[in-house]
């Protein structure tokens, strides 16, 4: 074994840092021929993990136990809760149109612009932080049910928000009301990151190779921009039926009809079952905080700032996307025009996440997403450009716009889970998988923030210039700086940190262990360190109880 393949043991700070030229070398050339799969047909799970180790037998152990369809529905139920970020997330925009029209300047020319829109991601940041503790320290299962309650009543909340004095003319206290619901809304969502985009991920690991990643995005970034789509749609069709004279119940029911999903995922996901190994390696005497610093901090760093800077734009864009089309078509254009042309803009999100899917499969994630955000960043760029143009050409604006977004959600959009996903162990991923989806949420306040003020100083190009900037600063860290990608990279990365926990000494009766249903209790013991490195004579004690 090399002395690059023994750093996670020897030197785990430095260890996804090459140190030398042998290492970038490594690094750079080599990976493509695990993660390119479609340059080798034959290829199939060419892993680290020997046969009979911890993580093999587990894995055996629940293929058999989950078989056929039920392998698929697990995913299903863990990651379809993230329809609500993007149906509650795009449908404020629609509902933020809604508010200019009904109380004009009180709205437009206030913070409440910035405040109803940004601060779900604050609340967002909270929850990802909190239920990723808890989705690791004692389970996917409750933190995923807890968090799917909090959805459903502030989604209600935030339906029937009122304040005193508002009327129909008058907002009063309603949008104070609103963002203060929206805040705890916002952690609600977070624990979908953080517990059910995990377990979504262990779950995609049972499945056969170079199927994974489709599924995982599918029931994760898909589902986000399919309720992108749902959240631009729903109010178009109120509008058609309330009528433009009749915009509280527009706004309203728009937001209230998103606790429908989470309501019926409520009862999907009491009949969850726990991974075998999230069972047995977790952690059940806290976290060894300084060894996951020293072991993660850099790939941590990677992973959070190009999630960072995805939603920065991103979730900026979505939000105020009816608001730039309003800045587009003519000043009197219709209520009815703006909606329409948002579904349209909106739809675009589809074809780019489900086709990259495909991609993320076959030619990797750091490929997919590097390629990818090269070429949005050309669309940017000549969107900017030709901005006044396009300005007479509202088919041609919206087309281009949406190529755009396509493109990056075939890019970062799928992608930044996808890596998250494979970069942490399973006693860690929910804890530092929530770290960097925080950090990205922090990226969407920001940008939600900032787009207002960047578009009234600097005009409409501005914005585009940003983002397509931030797409090739993204792109130069997904390909230089991340670790291996490749279909087994789970499995391996598990079996990396527990010799990383040997080697430093780390007590590993401590994690956790499985009690089988004849009452047999299997606890994973420390092997000697000779043993670890060359991936053998990994025992099993069998204790009779």
């Amino acid at each position: 074994m090399s002395d690059y393949l023994k750093k996670h043991s020897t030197k785990p700070t430095l260890r996804d840092v090459p140190t030398s030229f042998s290492e970038f070398r490594d690094i750079i050339v080599g990976r493509h021929k695990k993660e390119v799969v479609i340059f080798y047909p034959n290829h199939d799970e060419t892993s680290s993990v020997p046969e009979g180790s911890i993580s093999s037998q587990e894995k055996l152990e629940e293929v058999e136990e989950r078989k056929g369809l039920e392998k698929y529905w697990a995913i299903i139920t863990t990651g379809a809760g993230l329809f609500s970020d993007g149906y509650i997330n795009n449908s404020i925009s629609s509902v933020s149109s809604c508010f200019s029209k009904i109380y004009g300047k009180k709205y437009t020319q206030s913070r409440a612009i910035q405040n109803i829109s940004s601060i779900v991601f604050v609340g967002t940041v909270v929850g990802q932080l909190t239920f990723g503790y808890l989705s690791d320290h004692y389970s996917r299962r409750i933190s995923m049910l807890i968090g799917t309650s909090l959805l459903i009543v502030f989604t209600i909340l935030c339906s029937g928000a009122w304040g005193v004095g508002t009327s129909g003319t008058e907002p009063g206290g309603l949008f104070a009301a609103l963002t203060a619901w929206r805040f705890f809304l916002g952690i609600a969502i977070g624990s979908e990151y953080s517990s059910g985009s995990p377990a979504a991920a262990e779950a995609s690991n049972l499945l056969p190779a170079h199927k994974r990643n489709r599924w995982f995005i599918w029931f994760t970034n898909f589902t986000i921009d399919f309720g992108f789509v749902v959240g631009a749609f729903v109010p178009l069709v109120l509008l058609w039926i309330c009528d433009q004279k009749h915009l509280t119940p527009v706004w309203r029911i728009s937001i209230g009809l998103g606790a429908i999903p989470p309501i019926s995922l409520f009862f999907l996901r009491l009949r969850f079952k726990e991974s075998k190994k999230f069972e047995r390696t977790k952690f059940t005497k806290g976290l060894p905080y300084w060894r996951i610093i020293k072991f993660y901090w850099f790939r941590t760093t990677i992973v959070s700032i190009i999630w960072f800077l995805y939603d920065f734009s991103s979730y900026a864009f979505g939000t105020y996307s009816s608001i730039i089309i309003g800045l587009v078509l003519p000043a009197d254009a219709s209520l009815y025009k703006n909606f329409g042309w948002n579904v349209v803009l909106n739809l675009f999100y589809i074809p780019g996440s489900f086709i990259g899917a495909y991609s993320t499969d076959y030619f990797g994630a750091r490929l997919t997403l590097g390629v990818g955000l090269v070429v949005q960043s050309a669309i940017g760029y000549g969107l900017a450009g030709g901005l006044e143009h396009l300005k007479t050409h509202i088919a041609g604006f919206v087309v281009m716009y949406g190529i755009f977004l396509t493109v990056g959600e075939f890019s970062a959009g799928n992608n930044v889970g996808v890596i998250a996903s494979k970069v942490y162990a399973t006693p860690v991923r929910g804890t530092l998988y929530g770290i960097s989806a925080m950090v990205g949420k922090v990226g969407a306040f920001v940008g939600t923030w900032a787009f207002p003020t960047v578009i009234r100083r600097y005009g409409l190009k501005a914005p585009y210039y940003i983002s397509s900037t931030l797409c090739i600063f993204s792109a130069f860290l997904a390909y230089f700086f991340l670790p291996d990608l490749d279909q087994d990279a789970m499995n391996r990365e598990d079996e990396r940190f527990h010799e990383y926990l040997r080697a430093s000494g780390y007590d590993m009766t401590s994690l956790g262990c499985h009690v089988d249903v004849d009452g047999t209790n299997v606890d994973i013991l420390a092997d000697s360190d000779d043993s670890v490195m060359k991936k053998e004579d990994h025992d099993v004690e069998v204790v009779e109880h």
